[in-house]
């Protein structure tokens, strides 16, 4: 049972609280999509190793190996760099104003055009 028993302060907490996905995904899509992201960014960052340390070939002096491994490195970074992000939820008061925001614009546009 809630604690706030003053209607106005529960939906104002509701609207604090309360998140939306406004990323312009259905729940599904989004679910699968992380995962599929994440994946990709772990693949991403495997194969740019890999092409860096495939360069080395049968014996190797000390300045190319430690020369190879800080490119592998750097490789490994600007991958994580521009790999995949989880963005979060809006809250919903957040929501709700663009949307009010929008059918504002969609009314004074609306009205010029005829």
């Amino acid at each position: 049972m809630s604690k706030i028993k003053n209607p106005a302060e529960k939906k104002q907490l509701s609207l604090k609280r309360d998140r939306r996905n406004v990323y312009g995904e259905n729940p599904a899509a989004s679910r699968k999509g992380i995962a599929k992201g994440k994946q990709r960014r772990h693949m991403d960052e495997r194969r740019s190793v890999t092409q860096v340390l495939s360069r080395l070939t049968g014996q190797v002096d000390e300045d190319t190996a430690s020369n190879t491994e800080l490119q592998a490195k750097v490789a490994i970074a600007d991958s994580k760099n521009r790999g995949f992000r989880k963005w979060p939820d809006k809250p919903l008061s957040e929501v709700i104003q663009r949307k009010k925001e929008i059918r504002k614009r969609r009314e004074l546009f609306g009205a010029r055009k005829k």
